[in-house]
């Protein structure tokens, strides 16, 4: 029988393994981004790495929770909360990849945004993630925020069937910009959950 989950904030020295986590979760989409910003001589992990390593900005440490079974990360957590009132200034500037991401953003100001939830596969399936998302909450409301939001790709069924499960609701969506290479196609989904 497989140890039980432990939960913890994740600290600098994570950097790594938030930096795989985040990619897992992103579907291959960060690491195609980290190696259009990446310098000569320069890995896209690299770049991802040093974005976790940061302490502002919605990908860092800061924002991180871990889930370890025995002495293993199996998944991580990123939550903060979207800004209220969400500006879109500059929005033509960022890349294609990411401006559907932030209009669906926009249309959820103030909430405790789920940016990232991702399982490492060997431990997929043990409920970690339906754990992660009660972490989420619990820290939404400490923070006083009325409501939760995540965004999904319609490609990802079984995230989306994690989600209604626990009680988020569809409330908008937008046409996925994905890398040529992809491999998934559709759009990007918004889900909310009002916090009791």
């Amino acid at each position: 029988m497989a140890p039980e989950p432990t939960f913890r904030c994740a600290t600098l020295a994570d950097a790594c393994a938030l930096a795989v986590l985040v990619d897992i979760a992103g579907e291959g989409a960060p690491n195609w981004l980290w190696r259009s910003l990446a310098l000569p001589g320069q890995s896209a992990l690299e770049v991802g790495r040093d974005r976790a390593r940061r302490t502002e900005g919605g990908f860092s440490y800061r924002h991180a929770t871990l889930a370890t079974v025995g002495d293993e990360i199996a998944a991580c957590l990123i939550v903060y909360p979207l800004d209220d009132p969400y500006d879109l200034t500059g929005l033509g500037d960022m890349p294609p990849l990411a401006q559907p991401l932030m209009r669906l953003e926009a249309q959820a100001p103030g909430s405790w945004y789920v940016n990232v939830l991702a399982t490492f596969p060997e431990f997929r399936g043990q409920g970690i993630g339906a754990k992660m998302l009660d972490i989420a909450e619990e820290k939404a409301r400490e923070a006083g925020a009325n409501t939760a939001s995540i965004i999904v790709g319609s490609w990802n069924s079984g995230a989306i069937r994690l989600y209604q499960c626990a009680g988020y609701r569809t409330v908008a969506s937008e046409p996925a910009v994905l890398p040529p290479d992809f491999p998934q196609s559709g759009d990007w989904i918004l889900l909310t959950r009002l916090l009791a």
